[in-house]
C-alpha cells in the first residue's frame, strides 16, 4: 500500500507556512505499487503518437537495367544500359549493388500503434498517483523536494487564477520547488543523434506536474516555465504522470482537484462513480511482511520439523597437516624435529651426526686399504677381457704394415 494517512494538509499558495485546512486522503493514493504495469502501459501508449515512415516504393528500381546473361564472364545481376559514362554496365536492382534496391524495405503498413486495455490504463494512472505521494520514490526519480512541506502537496485553489509566469515562478519557489526548478535549468543539454537536426535539439529533465480542476489562467502562467507541466484532473495522462515509464513524479494538486479524486476513483467498496465498471486495483497480499507471516505461530505450528542435513568433515592431507600425520604415524613430529635439529649447527644432535659421519668415513678408508687394491678395481678387471683382442689386432696391423713395406722394396 502506498500510504495510509487519513488526511492531508492544504497550504496557502501565497503563504505556504499557513495551513487553510485538511482534506481526506483519497483511496486511489493507497493503490498497490506496480512498476511493471506502469512500464508496460507507458511503452504501448508511447507508440501511439508515431508517424509512419518508409522508403520510396520504386527506390533502386528506376533504371532500365537488364542482365547480360551467361557467357560474358560477369555475374548475371542486372546491369545499367547505355555507354560513355561510369554508370553504364554497373550492377543495379540488387541490394548488394550501389544504388540498388533495399532488402525488405520499410512499409507504411507496419503495425505502428498498440491497443491498450482501458482498465489497464486506469490501473497504471492509479499506481502513478499513489507513487507520487511517497517521498522516497519521488526523490529516487531525481526530484529535489527537501524544502517541500509534505507529499502529496495540496495548495489552495487560488493558484488556478494566476496568469503571469512571474507570479507562478514566485508561488512555486514559496512552495519549496525552487531547488527542483534549478535542477531542470541545469539539466538542459544538446540531444545526441539526428534528433537535434529535426526541431528537437535540446533535452531537459522533468519538473513538477500541476494538477488543477479549473483553468482560470494557470496553464498560461505555467506553460513557459522549463520542466513544469499542467494536467486537468479529468484528463490525467500516464505519459505525464510517469515520464519514461518511471513513476514517482513530483505532483502538486489544487484543493478542488485533490477532492475530486475521491469522486473519480471512489473507494474499494463503492467502485468508481465516474468510471463505468471500474474498481481500484487491490493488493495481491493484505500483509506484505512475508518474514512475519512465515515465522508466525500459526504457520510454524503446521510445518514439518526442519531436516538436519548430513555433514561430513573435510578430508585432511596428512602431508600438510601435522596432527593428521601424528595420528597415522605416531612419533613423526618428534622425529622430524630431531632431524631438523641434526642439520642445525651448534646443537648436540648436529655434533653427534658429524661424529658418526667421521667414524663412517674412517671405517670405509680402513676397509678399502685392507681389501681393495689398485689392480683389482672394477674398471681394470673389465679391461683385462679386451687385452687379448687388442694385442691380436695390434699384431695383425704390424704384419700388414711389414708386408706392404716388402712389396714396395720388391718393386724398386
Amino acid at each position: 500500500m502506498a500510504t495510509c494517512r487519513p488526511v492531508v494538509s492544504v497550504y496557502n499558495f501565497e503563504n505556504p507556512k499557513e495551513k487553510t485546512g485538511t482534506v481526506v486522503m483519497p483511496h486511489v493514493m493507497q493503490s498497490p505499487l506496480r512498476p511493471d504495469l506502469v512500464r508496460e502501459v507507458h511503452r504501448d501508449m508511447n507508440k501511439n503518437k508515431r508517424q509512419a515512415y518508409a522508403v520510396k516504393a520504386k527506390a533502386g528500381y528506376d533504371t532500365a537495367a537488364e542482365s547480360w546473361c551467361t557467357g560474358r564472364a560477369v555475374a548475371r545481376i542486372p546491369r545499367a544500359p547505355g555507354g560513355g559514362t561510369h554508370r553504364a554496365g554497373q550492377a543495379a536492382f540488387g541490394n548488394q549493388a550501389r544504388g540498388g534496391g533495399m532488402f525488405n524495405p520499410t512499409r507504411i503498413w507496419r503495425r505502428w500503434h498498440r491497443k491498450v486495455n482501458l482498465t489497464k490504463k486506469r490501473h497504471a494512472v492509479a499506481v502513478a498517483l499513489a507513487a507520487s505521494s511517497l517521498p522516497p520514490l519521488v526523490m529516487a526519480r531525481g526530484h529535489r523536494i527537501n524544502e517541500v512541506a509534505e507529499l502529496p502537496l495540496v495548495v489552495t485553489d487560488g493558484i488556478e487564477k494566476l496568469s503571469k509566469t512571474k507570479q507562478a515562478v514566485e508561488a512555486l519557489k514559496k512552495l519549496g520547488c525552487g531547488e527542483d526548478l534549478t535542477r531542470v535549468l541545469d539539466s538542459k543539454k544538446i540531444r545526441p543523434g539526428q534528433g537535434k537536426a529535426r526541431n528537437r535539439r535540446y533535452v531537459k529533465a522533468c519538473g513538477p506536474l500541476i494538477i488543477y480542476n479549473e483553468d482560470q489562467g494557470i496553464t498560461r502562467a505555467m506553460r513557459n516555465i522549463p520542466g513544469v507541466e499542467t494536467a486537468h484532473i479529468d484528463r490525467l495522462n500516464l505519459l505525464r504522470l510517469a515520464p519514461g515509464g518511471h513513476f514517482g513524479r513530483f505532483t502538486i494538486f489544487t484543493e478542488s482537484a485533490f477532492k475530486k479524486l475521491s469522486a473519480i476513483y471512489g473507494t474499494h467498496k463503492s467502485g468508481a462513480p465516474l468510471k463505468k465498471g471500474y474498481h481500484l486495483p487491490r493488493a495481491a497480499m493484505a500483509n506484505a511482511d512475508l518474514a512475519r507471516i512465515i515465522n508466525s505461530t500459526e504457520v510454524q505450528s503446521v510445518l514439518r520439523p526442519k531436516k538436519e542435513k548430513a555433514t561430513f568433515a573435510p578430508k585432511r592431507n596428512a602431508l600438510k597437516s601435522k596432527d593428521v600425520m601424528e595420528e597415522l604415524n605416531p612419533g613423526s613430529t618428534d622425529r622430524k624435529a630431531a632431524l631438523q635439529k641434526s642439520s642445525e649447527k651448534g646443537t648436540s644432535e648436529f655434533a653427534e651426526v658429524q661424529k658418526a659421519k667421521k667414524a663412517r668415513i674412517e671405517e670405509a678408508k680402513k676397509y678399502n686399504k685392507e681389501h681393495k687394491k689398485g689392480e683389482g678395481s672394477f674398471y681394470k678387471t673389465l679391461m683385462k677381457a679386451f687385452e687379448a683382442k687388442a694385442a691380436a689386432d695390434a699384431a695383425k696391423k704390424a704384419a700388414e704394415k711389414k708386408e706392404a713395406e716388402g712389396e714396395e722394396e720388391a718393386e724398386e
